[in-house]
């Protein structure tokens, strides 16, 4: 038992779309997460800093024609996205560091006209370490994000102290998968191949199959999967923001409903999934139990056959990739 650390998963939203608002909301939570729970690594949903997850917004678009409406509301978006990096990744990483927990939390990106929905990923000690752009964004998000590349695919590799043997450490590997990303298969084979042991996983996706991918991505890959999921009302977004039904506006109305989860290797529900309602999930997670579950499925492994199938990474060349 000397492979355990203690992980939490936060499930909240953005704070109507002010920045100085969500990052105390971060602090608060992952303090909670560590004086509570124990936390030495904290996972947070997608798209929770700055001006979060647009849903219901429609940017006036229609095929064909952009308006000045949506072209304001987009500069409206954009201008509240961060750069990497800027004051709000440095009040991340003083987070992280007094708090002693290593946060994996989904941003807006902004790299000079594009925006991007970006994973970052800061330690304790090291401060930013790096950050994984969604690859594909779904449907309409595709027309105010931008793709991420290769670039931007890490495995970090990361020792904790042992929760359950003073002294003794932990090695892992993390990475981040970014809501419908999941659904890709060559991108999971990519993280399995790399040997990824905690998949995080930050969504918006609260639809009740969601928790049926989770569990299938642990079991395929034999890691823990984290996903953490906003909860949001129509509080959380500014007052004028679009929402379902304009004519029965309720600050309690949701919009995200939840569900985040913490899944074993061997597909055991260890936490959640939470629902309606902002919280923080948290569960140990027994490193041994991915070398356990590989005795019998490794699927970039003893159950690949590479004489029959090849998969590779296509490294991003040329000025397109950063």
């Amino acid at each position: 038992m000397a492979n355990v650390i203690r992980a939490s998963v936060v499930q909240a939203s953005t704070a109507a779309y002010s920045l100085s608002d969500t990052l105390e909301k971060l602090e608060r939570l992952t303090r909670l997460a560590k004086e509570r729970d124990g936390a030495q690594l904290a996972v947070f949903p997608e798209a929770l800093l700055y001006r979060g997850y647009p849903k219901m917004s429609t940017f006036g678009l229609v095929v064909g024609e952009r308006g000045p409406g949506g072209r304001d509301e987009y500069l409206r978006y954009a201008k509240a996205a961060i750069e990497i990096p800027s004051p709000a990744i440095t009040r991340m990483e003083q987070i992280s560091k007094e708090t002693n927990v290593f946060l994996v939390v989904g941003v807006i990106e902004r790299d000079d006209g594009t925006l991007y929905c970006t994973a970052v990923f800061v330690d304790p000690e090291q401060g930013y370490l790096a950050k994984h752009r969604k690859l594909v964004p779904t449907a309409m998000e595709r027309t105010i994000w931008g793709q991420g590349d290769g670039s931007t695919l890490p495995v970090l590799s990361k020792t904790f102290e042992s929760t359950k043997q003073p002294g003794a450490t932990v090695q892992t590997k993390l990475s981040a998968t970014i809501c419908w990303e999941n659904y890709m298969p060559l991108l999971r084979t990519f993280y399995y191949s790399q040997g990824t042991q905690i998949y995080c996983a930050p969504t918006v996706d609260a639809r009740p199959a969601w928790q049926h991918t989770m569990a299938h991505i642990a079991l395929e890959g034999r890691c823990f999967v984290l996903s953490a999921c906003q909860f949001a009302q129509e509080k959380d977004y500014p007052p004028d923001h679009a929402v379902a039904n304009a004519d029965a506006r309720d600050p309690n109305n949701v919009m995200i409903a939840g569900g985040s989860v913490i899944i074993s290797p061997l597909g055991q529900v260890l936490a959640g999934p939470l629902l309606g309602e902002e919280g923080v999930i948290s569960a140990d997670l027994d490193l041994d139990d991915v070398l356990r579950g590989k005795f019998d499925l490794d699927v970039t492994g003893h159950y690949a056959r590479n004489d029959v199938f090849e998969f590779r990474l296509r490294e991003p060349t040329g000025p397109g990739s950063r």
